[in-house]
């Protein structure tokens, strides 16, 4: 089982850190597309992900061009506070790619109007937040995908 967990342009190494430790406890990949917040060497993204990082599957790409050529005709799922579908409605598949912006803005708003049927959100039951933590978004979707694709 394995899923590809995609950050675009990820700013806080913590929640790096944390969702590179994920992707190897879920069986996920892990792709990391630049320009980073932070360097790899950073201890707080070694430190959120323990000794753990060695083992993480990880693919860095240069920008988000040198992503979708490395990954053409793969399917997508985005994610973002302003998608209109309910993360739950998707029909997750092994080796689907679910794509997270970076903690700032979220997806680029090119990604967001190019892909309006495939963007999904999280709902967010309180008008005084606008967004999840994006480890928290990440761990969320992917326990989603593995519950669904269980029950498939």
């Amino acid at each position: 089982m394995g899923l590809n967990i995609v950050l675009i342009e990820p700013e806080i190494p913590t929640n790096t850190g944390n969702i590179g430790r994920l992707s190897l406890g879920s069986g996920s990949t892990l792709h990391l597309v630049k320009p980073f917040g932070f360097e790899l060497s950073d201890k707080r993204l070694k430190r959120a992900g323990l000794d753990y990082w060695k083992h993480i599957s990880l693919f860095i790409y240069e920008s988000i061009d040198d992503f979708y050529a490395k990954n053409k005709g793969k399917q997508f799922a985005y994610f973002s506070s302003h998608g209109t579908q309910d993360y739950c409605s998707i029909d997750y598949k092994e080796d689907m790619f679910l794509v997270f912006g970076k903690e700032s803005t979220g997806l680029p708003e090119s990604i967001v109007a190019e892909n309006l049927d495939l963007v999904y959100n999280i709902p967010i039951y309180s008008p005084h937040i606008r967004s999840l933590n994006l480890a928290n978004a990440v761990a969320i979707v992917v326990y989603e995908g593995i519950r669904n694709i269980k029950t498939q």
